[in-house]
């Protein structure tokens, strides 16, 4: 067997050496009804992918249909397997690669923004500390009290690391975040 292939029963596994995995957003138009996001959710984990964001919400409620945003890696010829066998279960009524219309439009990724609310602990010198450096990321304080702050800061998933990152040493406590949310530019819809 070739060094360079992951042992698994999964055939989804065997790629030529020269692929490279490729981090994707997918945005997926279904019906809002019970057991669509399982069954989403189940053909990523049943061929072995993770998912590393993942956002749901009803978008259209006169037709209830709902949008979920998917972020995953993979190589380009599983990735494109992977959408199609996503357009085929009911009721999915629209796959669209959000990274490969921007990356045709020119662009390098599709707009995409995430939310956190962080919970910082701390008095003095690291208390004033956290409310400057939330200042500089532009972080809102929305609940504060004499021993702690909770931050709300919306941004590329990059900003957010990087906000959660510095905040780390002055007190973090506890990170909520929403997962990313993304759509192309441009006047066309999904």
């Amino acid at each position: 067997m070739n060094a360079q292939l992951q042992p698994t029963g999964s055939a989804y596994f065997i790629t030529k050496e020269t692929e490279s995995n490729e981090r994707r957003t997918l945005a997926v138009l279904v019906d809002n009804e019970p057991g669509v996001l399982a069954r989403v959710i189940g053909l990523f984990s049943g061929r072995g992918y993770n998912i590393d964001s993942l956002t749901v919400s009803e978008t259209e409620h006169e037709k209830h249909l709902s949008r979920i945003t998917i972020v995953t890696s993979g190589t380009a010829h599983i990735l494109e397997q992977l959408k199609h066998q996503l357009e085929r279960i009911v009721p999915v009524h629209r796959v669209v690669d959000l990274s490969i219309i921007a990356d045709q439009r020119g662009h390098d990724r599709p707009m995409e923004r995430e939310l956190a609310l962080v919970k910082v602990r701390g008095r003095g010198d690291n208390r004033v500390e956290a409310l400057r450096l939330a200042e500089a990321f532009r972080a809102q304080v929305i609940d504060a009290n004499t021993e702690h702050f909770i931050f709300e800061i919306t941004g590329r998933v990059s900003k957010i690391e990087q906000f959660i990152a510095i905040m780390t040493p002055l007190g973090l406590v506890e990170v909520c975040r929403t997962g990313v949310a993304a759509m192309n530019r441009g006047p066309e819809g999904m």
